[in-house]
This record gives structure tokens, C-alpha cells and sequence, in this order.
């Protein structure tokens, strides 16, 4: 399981209302006490002893970790009025931009995992603003604090130990391990377990460097998605245009899938491209949908309409909303596109 500092805001756009207890559990033991037990723990995991001084010695929680946990607002926004706020005009033109600039890395990263350069600076630019902000929150103190607290214990504890691991490979320092609020890593927001599975050492320095290093974290981003089942040569989906009267009788010709998470279950089971083709769906062009024996879902909003292929279940997989994988693919689309030429100054001549 993964967070992000940036995708976390995304994730609530489109879930159903949480709710948060007024007033938090009491931990049974001092932070302390607490601590002393996760050292012992982290002991028998084979993490050295001076790694431990080194992250643990003098932590304390952080009150602010804990506030914004339990400050999560719920965001209600339409599909269709969120992918139109969020892909601006100023976002594709950076997105286009950096796709540029890194293209001689962006096909290395490419020819070795089969992900396009397009999708890794799409989601690159979505979770760190192209890597201008990855998080400041010092991720052992931030992990300790939620592993401390009762509400999900035993999940960030997990997390912790992972963090430890990182350190005690020598990938970072501890003064550098730096991320979200929920102790997302680096430029492409990792928790630390997926950190530990998917960060590359791509520049061949022997260090995993997510937070600074482009090679290994646009590595990383595109193992993550080649992991979780990217295709090579496929695209993600494309948005279509549907008949009328289609919508009407879609539930009986394309139910909503009924397992996973809830992007998931916002979607039609699964149809041959073909079927999709004979329903009248077509692309916003107007055209054909393209002959390929490949199965597609439907997700709709008020207005816009997304047939989506399998290789959308591995953005899902990098975070399960359609409004974040959706912006993604979106973005990547556009990415492929050249960055608008400067315009001249207008000359000025002298009457």
C-alpha cells in the first residue's frame, strides 16, 4: 500500500465520507516506552544497532503528523469539473517542457521497462510538481508518530521498519529522508515499502536516490508501473463518445464491477473492444475505436466518457482513483506534444 502527499488529496475526491472519532484512542504506554520496544524489535530484523541510534536517539512525535491525520476534509467534486481544474493549461506546457528536456533518459528508462516516457513525466509532475516539492516532514519521526497513535498501528509500525531497512542499506541518511505528512518518500512518493520493491539504482551509484537523482527516480516510477502489470507498446485508454440512449440501457450491457477499490467498482466490467464498437461508442474524434482483440471498461462522469485498457489497472495500482489515473493519462497524452514555440517580442519601429 502507498501514500502520497500530493495524491492523498486525490484519493478523498471521489471516496465516501470517513468518520473520524471526536476524540483519539490513548496509546497504553509512553512514546518512550513505545520506542523502546520498536528498537528491540528492529534488533531482531537484523537492522544494526547504530542505524537505530543514529534515527531514534532523542525522537519525539509530532502533534502536526497527527493533525493533519485526523483533518483529512472531504472533497466533493464532480469527474468532469475536476480533470478540467486539474489539467491546465500551465501543467500540460510543463509536462510538454520536461518530456523534452529528459528525452534522452526518458527512452533509456523506456527501452528498459517498456513504460512511456510520457506516462513517468505525467505522474513525476502529479506527485512532486516535477520535482520541486517531495515533502520536508522527517519521515522516521513521521512514521513514529503514526505507528504510535492506535488508529492504523499496525500499518504505519510496518512502515516504520521499512524506513529503517533504507537507512540501514546506506541509500539515504537520515537527515535526508524526507517526505509527506504520511511518510511518502521522495520524488515519486513512495512509502517505504514500496521503496524497498521498486526503487531503482538507475545512475549506478549504488544508492536507491529517489529524492534527487532524475535517472532513479524516473527508474522507479516506470518498475513500480512494469511491476503491477504495464504492457509494452500499449497505450492507457482514450476518451470515446457515447450514443444516445446508451446510458440508459448501459447497466444491463455493462454492469458496474462489483470487487476492489471503489475506483474500480466505478467501472464496467470489462468488454472486447469489438462489443464496445458494435454498442456505438466511439472516439471523441469522432472516429472508429481502433480493431485490437483487447478488453476495455467504461468510466463515466456527468459529461466525459473513458474506455480504459488493462494497462489502466497499473496507474490504478500506483493510486486507486479515477480522478488521479485519469489525469495521468490525460496528461501523458498531451506530454507527446512539443511545448509551444516562445513568441517574439512584436518589433517596434520609429514613426
Amino acid at each position: 500500500m502507498r501514500f502520497s502527499a500530493l495524491a492523498l488529496g486525490l484519493v478523498l475526491l471521489l471516496q465516501q465520507q470517513q468518520q473520524i472519532p471526536p476524540v483519539a484512542p490513548v496509546p497504553p504506554q509512553s512514546f518512550d516506552e513505545w520506542l523502546s520496544g520498536v528498537r528491540a524489535e528492529a534488533l531482531t530484523l537484523g537492522i544494526k544497532e547504530e542505524t537505530l541510534d543514529k534515527a531514534l536517539t532523542g525522537l519525539e512525535p509530532l502533534d502536526v503528523v497527527i493533525q493533519r491525520d485526523r483533518s483529512q476534509a472531504e472533497i466533493v467534486q464532480t469527474l468532469d469539473y475536476y480533470l478540467n481544474k486539474r489539467l491546465t493549461r500551465k501543467l500540460v506546457e510543463t509536462a510538454q517542457a520536461q518530456r523534452k528536456e529528459h528525452a534522452s533518459l526518458l527512452k533509456q528508462v523506456t527501452e528498459k521497462y517498456g513504460v512511456p516516457g510520457s506516462i513517468v513525466i505525467a505522474i513525476w509532475g502529479i506527485e512532486s510538481n516535477f520535482g520541486r516539492f517531495s515533502g520536508v516532514r522527517p519521515t522516521i519521526a513521521t512514521l513514529a508518530t503514526l505507528a504510535y497513535d492506535p488508529r492504523r498501528s499496525t500499518m504505519f509500525r510496518r512502515e516504520l521498519f521499512d524506513a529503517l531497512k533504507i537507512l540501514d542499506s546506506g541509500d539515504v541518511e537520515p537527515s535526508a529522508m524526507q517526505g509527506s505528512w504520511a511518510g511518502a518518500l521522495g520524488q515519486p512518493q513512495f512509502m517505504p515499502s514500496s521503496f524497498l520493491l521498486y526503487a531503482q539504482d538507475f545512475d549506478g551509484d549504488g544508492r536507491r536516490d529517489i529524492w534527487s537523482s532524475q535517472a532513479d527516480v524516473f527508474a522507479s516510477i516506470a518498475n513500480y508501473l512494469s511491476a503491477h502489470g504495464w504492457q509494452r507498446s500499449q497505450t492507457w485508454g482514450r476518451e470515446v463518445s457515447l450514443p444516445r440512449g446508451l446510458a440508459d440501457t448501459l447497466a444491463e450491457q455493462a454492469p458496474l464491477q462489483t470487487e476492489g477499490c471503489l475506483a474500480r467498482r466505478q467501472m464496467t466490467v470489462p468488454l472486447p473492444l469489438s462489443t464496445w464498437k458494435k454498442l456505438g461508442v466511439r472516439t471523441v474524434t469522432r472516429g472508429a475505436l481502433p480493431v485490437a482483440p483487447i478488453d476495455a471498461s467504461l468510466i463515466s462522469g456527468a459529461k466525459r466518457h473513458f474506455l480504459v485498457y488493462p494497462n489502466y489497472q497499473a496507474i490504478l495500482e500506483y493510486n486507486c482513483v479515477n480522478a488521479y489515473a485519469l489525469t495521468v493519462g490525460l496528461l501523458a497524452d498531451r506530454a507527446t506534444h512539443d511545448p509551444p514555440a516562445a513568441k517574439r517580442p512584436a518589433k517596434h519601429t520609429k514613426k
